[in-house]
């Protein structure tokens, strides 16, 4: 069995991490390269960029704060936010991250996945989803809808046919959050996470709603998640990566550890 992932997020606006609560009320909590080297020192597994409002205001993403977070850590790091071509995919990897993570611009042009995935490979290609419970209907028949543009636009799209059609186009991996718990602190959505975990061949990172150890073990257990973001408990000093891996280890979830 794989190890499970412990992975912190760095939501970044205008050069500063932030958090808010479902896409909201967001608030400055510090330097994303001061974070990114305390998460990396902490044992964290790998580490997320995202440029939170880059897609909304149609701009490219920050590569200079891209290039200064991957001087500074040696796990592995995805970026999104922002990257609409493989062009910009190129930029992305070459400012030093491992891992491209596409969320809007993959909705609005699925065949980037695929050519990203032909020029990069397929373990470069994070599809990134947001996702809202909407109630089931009949676009929608999983009853979890696709939102971009940093949860403002609705989409029509069933999140589940989303998924298996980004593993078909050349996806490796994705990182799913719920809107609906995201920042709440009160646990992951575990029925949306399972659903797609199960119906798709590659990874599956479970995000959003994490304030607790339990929360993940949760997800990693009942959820069948292969990773879990976490943020908003590690920002504020609630816990540490340590804690956090000791209680999934104590509790025989197969972690990385470093003690």
């Amino acid at each position: 069995m794989l190890s499970k992932r412990i992975i912190p997020c760095l939501d970044v606006r205008e050069g500063r991490t932030t958090k808010g609560i479902k896409f909201k009320d967001n608030i400055d909590i510090g330097d994303p390269v001061e974070m990114a080297k305390i998460y990396y020192e902490a044992g964290a597994d790998e580490l997320v960029f995202y440029d939170i409002t880059a897609s909304h205001e149609k701009r490219n993403i920050m590569i200079d704060v891209v290039r200064k977070v991957a001087e500074t850590i040696f796990i592995p790091f995805s970026v999104g936010g922002g990257i609409r071509t493989v062009e910009d995919m190129r930029d992305v990897l070459l400012a030093g991250a491992e891992k491209i993570s596409v969320n809007s611009a993959a909705v609005k042009k699925p065949e980037i996945i695929s050519e990203g995935a032909s020029a990069f490979g397929t373990q470069c290609i994070v599809l990134g989803m947001d996702v809202k419970h909407v109630g089931k209907k009949e676009k929608i028949p999983s009853g979890y809808e696709i939102v971009i543009n940093g949860g403002r636009t609705h989409m029509g799209i069933d999140a589940l046919q989303w998924a298996v059609d980004a593993q078909k186009l050349g996806a490796g991996e994705i990182c799913l959050n719920s809107i609906d718990a995201d920042g709440t602190q009160d646990g992951y959505e575990l029925n949306l996470t399972a659903m797609i975990s199960e119906n798709v061949d590659i990874p599956v990172i479970a995000s959003g709603g994490a304030g607790k150890p339990e929360h993940l073990y949760d997800v990693l257990t009942k959820g069948k998640a292969d990773a879990a973001l976490i943020a908003s408990m590690v920002h504020y000093g609630y816990y540490t990566m340590s804690a956090i891996k000791s209680y999934l280890d104590e509790r025989k979830v197969k972690v990385r550890t470093t003690w």
